[in-house]
């Protein structure tokens, strides 16, 4: 029988918090990780340097600090190592900030995608994971959110920038003939969770005493997905080869916010101290995946609820805060 040869497996963006989680997954199962971010100061770095810091002994693993908006630097890096899959996680997040600075999210997440399409496009490369997001929907009327829906109503630059980058990743599958998959990640939460991120943010500040502040009534709804179920989509989507595919990947479970509140406080054994103000730009009034499409294609099942999601995460929190 002919022994199994681990993939080359590029992780843009590896440091961070799914990615990071995804190359430990990965590494475990015997692949070769060849990492590249470039520890921006969206939140600190250190954070992220410490993500990986226990796998720099591991001879499968390779850390470079590069930015994929540097071209010349991806072409070096395909010429030296014979990549077969890339996972492209690297992104500027969040929606509010996009607001703020819409030029830099469409020089990132644009450019930078396109600039990774371009290096790939001659590499033969067998798989290639595009890491999108629910914001595409927008305000979207029709629940669950299904692939087929028509996006015609994105609110913030965010938002664009992640269907620019489907829309840059199907030319590039129709043209060049890249097998493409893209991600349609639903509010994914966990240890090591971006700590501006609400559960991360609302966690700290109960357990702290501090006041937090909810934007609106309270009655939005998210469709909270823990990390070691977005961790099973990205493999599977791995471990097939689709020509052009989308899939969402949530928990098909939405929890309006002020529950979400509630069940932190019980989780910590502390009463919040909540400041309601008016709702934040950008930001749409449910996100609910329907999953029909990934059960049935990617295998997918979703098996952390929010209840025990959020135990998970406050053990993790004060393990490694208190």
């Amino acid at each position: 029988m002919e022994s199994y040869k681990a993939e080359k497996i590029l992780i843009t963006g590896g440091a961070g918090f799914i990615g990071s989680h995804l190359v430990a997954k990965l590494l475990e199962t015997g692949e070769q990780v060849i990492v590249i971010d470039n520890f921006d100061d969206f939140y600190n770095p250190q954070i992220k340097r410490d993500n990986l810091k226990n796998h720099l002994s591991n001879p499968h693993f390779k850390l470079l600090e590069v930015d994929i908006r540097d071209k010349k630097a991806l072409e070096q890096i395909f010429k030296l190592n014979k990549i077969t899959k890339v996972v492209h996680l690297a992104a500027r997040a969040g929606v509010r900030a996009s607001i703020k600075n819409p030029s830099l999210y469409e020089e990132i997440n644009i450019k930078g995608t396109l600039n990774l399409l371009e290096v790939c496009k001659t590499k033969n490369i067998k798989n290639f994971i595009f890491a999108s997001s629910s914001s595409v929907y927008g305000v979207n009327t029709k629940l669950p959110f299904s692939e087929n829906d028509s996006l015609s109503s994105p609110i913030s630059p965010y938002a664009v920038t992640k269907k620019s980058g489907e829309l840059l990743c199907y030319t590039y599958h129709h043209l060049y003939g890249i097998p493409t998959v893209c991600l349609r990640f639903f509010t994914v939460y966990g240890p090591r969770q971006r700590p501006k991120m609400a559960i991360h943010k609302f966690t700290k500040l109960i357990d702290k005493n501090c006041e937090i502040t909810i934007f609106g009534d309270g009655y939005s709804r998210r469709d909270y997905t823990y990390i070691s179920d977005i961790i099973e989509g990205i493999i599977s989507a791995l471990k097939q080869k689709f020509d052009f595919q989308i899939f969402n990947l949530g928990s098909s479970e939405p929890i309006e916010l002020k529950n979400l509140v509630s069940l932190i406080e019980s989780t910590l054994e502390k009463k919040a101290k909540i400041k309601h103000t008016l709702e934040q730009p950008g930001d749409v009034p449910i996100t609910y995946a329907d999953i029909t499409k990934s059960k049935k294609l990617l295998g997918y099942n979703p098996k952390v609820g929010i209840e025990e999601g959020i135990k998970k995460f406050v053990s993790w929190y004060k393990n490694e805060f208190s």
